[in-house]
């Protein structure tokens, strides 16, 4: 079976279909990986029909609760991620939470965005148990104390937190307008925000390990 990893958070605008994206993209480079877009939005499909020559990984779209339940039973990859609605109490994210190994909750370090992670994390993380932890995205190169304070707050509430997190750079929204995971594109920044996603999936592949 397939590991299976969900990319969640109740708040949209947090870059959660950027983190899919561009970790299936990371992660294809050595496994065989799907991409299941489970958002009614259709954003990670979007971009991959934008895609010419595709990005490394397949896709399918998916927000039936019951198909999503059915998760597990997938054959002929090593790993699905899957990219969530950003709707707290769906039954479309309940079943994905249900069904994943692995829970990856991104949001930008400002409080009020933190605020609503926290709460994503009560009210729909903890229940079920599932090994987690928060990618801080969307970071400002120019205020890093931020980024570290948000770190540290999550730690005293002891929420786990990725050692490594995303930087904003346009190079993320070009690359989506393209249709590229931004381990394809090529422009400003793009090897700096290339590697703060190979960070990313460099830290979560160890901590799966453990």
């Amino acid at each position: 079976m397939p590991k299976i990893i969900a990319i969640l958070n109740g708040k949209g605008g947090v870059g959660k279909t950027t983190t899919s994206i561009n970790l299936a993209a990371s992660f294809a480079e050595k496994k065989k990986v799907l991409l299941v877009d489970a958002d009614a939005q259709g954003s990670a499909s979007w971009w991959f029909s934008r895609s010419d020559s595709g990005m490394g990984f397949d896709l399918s779209q998916e927000t039936n609760p019951k198909l999503l339940s059915s998760l597990r039973s997938i054959k002929g990859y090593d790993l699905v991620v899957v990219d969530t609605p950003p709707a707290l109490h769906s039954q479309a994210l309940a079943a994905v939470i249900t069904n994943a190994d692995y829970l990856v909750l991104p949001t930008p370090p400002a409080p009020m965005d933190l605020a609503a992670l926290i709460d994503t994390v009560k009210e729909a993380v903890t229940p079920a148990g599932t090994p987690h932890r928060v990618l801080l995205t969307k970071v400002d190169t120019r205020s890093l104390r931020e980024a570290i304070e948000a770190q540290n707050t999550l730690l005293k509430l002891g929420i786990p937190a990725c050692n490594a997190f995303i930087r904003i750079y346009k190079a993320h929204e070009r690359a989506a307008l393209e249709g590229v995971a931004i381990t394809q594109w090529r422009g400003k920044n793009a090897r700096e925000a290339e590697s703060d996603y190979r960070r990313v999936a460099d830290e979560l592949q160890r901590d799966w390990r453990k």
